[in-house]
Parts: C-alpha cells; sequence; structure tokens
C-alpha cells in the first residue's frame, strides 16, 4: 500500500510528537555563549546568537537596547556573533527486503523506517537543524519537512548501500537498514566517515519474525527476486540466529570502533520508543 507526504508526516507527527527538540550542536554552541547569555535567537539562513553584556565606555546611546536597560539599573549591549549549525543526513535503505512484513497487524520495515526517518527529521528541525536525505541539501526550516516527506514517500530507486561519496564534512550522520544484505558497504562508510571526523548511528530494522525465525516445516523464503524452497524450516533455526547474532555483533563493533553507536528496532515494538533511543543517542554523541 502506497504512502502519500501528508499520510506519511501525520504519522510521523504522531510519534515525535511527546519528544522535545534536538540541537546537534549542542556543544559547540555551548562553548560559543558566553556566561551570562540570556536567549539564543535564530533568523533563517544566516544564523545569529545573541547575548547582553554591560555597556562599556565605548559603546554609543545606538548600541544600548534600551528595553532590556530598562528592567534593571544598568545599560545592557546585544551582541551578535556568526553561529555555524551543524547539520544531519539521514539515510534509509531501499532495498527490496525492506518491504517484508511477517503479518499483516505490522508495518513493512520500510514503512517504520520512513516514519522514524522523518519523525527525526521534524525534531532536529524544530530544534533549528539543517537536516537532509544523504546526498540532497541540508536545510532548515519547516517547509524542510515537507521535502523529506515527499523524497521518502516518492523514492524508487531500490538503494542497497549507503553513499559513502555523498558524506561531507560536519555531517552528523544516520544509517538506517535491516542490514541483512552483503554488509561491505558499512565497512567502507565509517572509513570514510571517520576520515571526515564525521559521527553518527548504524539502525537495525528488523520484523519480528527476522529476529525470532518462528518457522517450521516447509517454507519458501523470498527476498526481491531470491527465492528459496526449505522442507524443514525448523532446521535452519539455530544456524539462522547464530548468523543473525554474528551479524549484529560485526556491526556493533563497527560502530564502536568508528565512534559511532548501533540500535537495533522491531516493527511491532512501539515506535515511540525507537525514536527516543535515537534521540538520545544522537544527544549522547553532540556531548
Amino acid at each position: 500500500m502506497s504512502v502519500t507526504p501528508t499520510d506519511l508526516r501525520a504519522r510521523a507527527e504522531g510519534v515525535a510528537g511527546h519528544l522535545p527538540g534536538l540541537i546537534l550542536s549542542a556543544e559547540r554552541l555551548a562553548a560559543m555563549v558566553a556566561p551570562g547569555a540570556h536567549g539564543l535567537r535564530r533568523a533563517g539562513p544566516g544564523e545569529d546568537f545573541w547575548q547582553y553584556r554591560p555597556a562599556g565606555a565605548g559603546d554609543g546611546a545606538r548600541s544600548i537596547d534600551w528595553r532590556r536597560s530598562g528592567r534593571s539599573d544598568s545599560q545592557f549591549v546585544r551582541d551578535r556573533e556568526a553561529q555555524t549549525a551543524q547539520s544531519a543526513a539521514l539515510w534509509l535503505s531501499r532495498a527490496p527486503g525492506m518491504d517484508f512484513t511477517g503479518g499483516p497487524d505490522r508495518p513493512t520495515k520500510a514503512e517504520r523506517g520512513q516514519i522514524l526517518t522523518l519523525a527525526l527529521g521534524m525534531l532536529m528541525l524544530r530544534g533549528g537543524e539543517k537536516v537532509g536525505l544523504l546526498g540532497q541539501p541540508a536545510r532548515a526550516g519547516r517547509i524542510q519537512a515537507d521535502r523529506l516527506a515527499e523524497q521518502l514517500a516518492t523514492g524508487t530507486a531500490a538503494e542497497d548501500a549507503a553513499p559513502a561519496h555523498a558524506l561531507r564534512p560536519n555531517l552528523r550522520v544516520v544509517i538506517l537498514s535491516d542490514f541483512l544484505t552483503d554488509p561491505g558497504w558499512v565497512a567502507d562508510l565509517l572509513a570514510q566517515a571517520a576520515g571526515l571526523g564525521l559521527s553518527g548511528l548504524l539502525f537495525q530494522i528488523l520484523d519480528p519474525d527476522e529476529a525470532h525465525f518462528p518457522y517450521d516445516g516447509a517454507v519458501e523464503f523470498r527476498s526481491g527476486s531470491l527465492r528459496h524452497d526449505s522442507r524443514d524450516a525448523g532446521g535452519l533455526r539455530a544456524a539462522y540466529l547464530a548468523r543473525l547474532a554474528e551479524r549484529q555483533a560485526w556491526l556493533e563493533g563497527q560502530a564502536r570502533r568508528a565512534g559511532w553507536q548501533f540500535g537495533t528496532h522491531l516493527t511491532d515494538a512501539d515506535p515511540a520508543q525507537a525514536l527516543n533511543w535515537l534521540w538520545q543517542a544522537l544527544g549522547q554523541g553532540a556531548r
């Protein structure tokens, strides 16, 4: 079933509604804002921050903020300095296997990934950050949420690997995939990211059937154009689960060595829990 950009955004709003906006550049801003700063104000592209300081002997009457000064016995000047906003790049796998769902009562991995990607982007946009899909321009503002919804809902290219060549300096990167295909691209991406000094998250989305392998008897397994018939699916369970655990351990190790974090999510779980993990993980990386 196709999802319109409007539907996708509405569902993402529901997931993201209870979480505060995430400011990816919190550490940088904390270092830039001097003690005694009274606020942060953004004005779109060419953003700046302002802070009050006591007026000095060299400050003329035109530089005095009389509204602020009227609330005290001292005179204050409002300083403005350039602020460099950090950008975030999000990528969601569009491999054919992402269209899998083990039951009609839960979404496909692609559908859950769309909701989480957009909801996370919306949280960062609310915090004043610039956000875009990996390989696309990162922008700030409410209209960018509409662009993200459009791109996520209409994208048709069967992308199985995140494009490492699209990485740029000063990005924080979030990669969402089932990571069930050849993972060689992950190592390449993380190596490129390390060279640029980038941090980020690897987030694995799986259907519960993929996580627990509840199959028995004769089963035909499908993944895109691939087919495999098994007369004793239960006999494959132990080997499959061992391979899955091995893959997850490899992903976690690759992420840790690159200074990234690795998380997992099942499509029968509350998407708000997944979004909360992503939010907290990015917040930890920003400190």
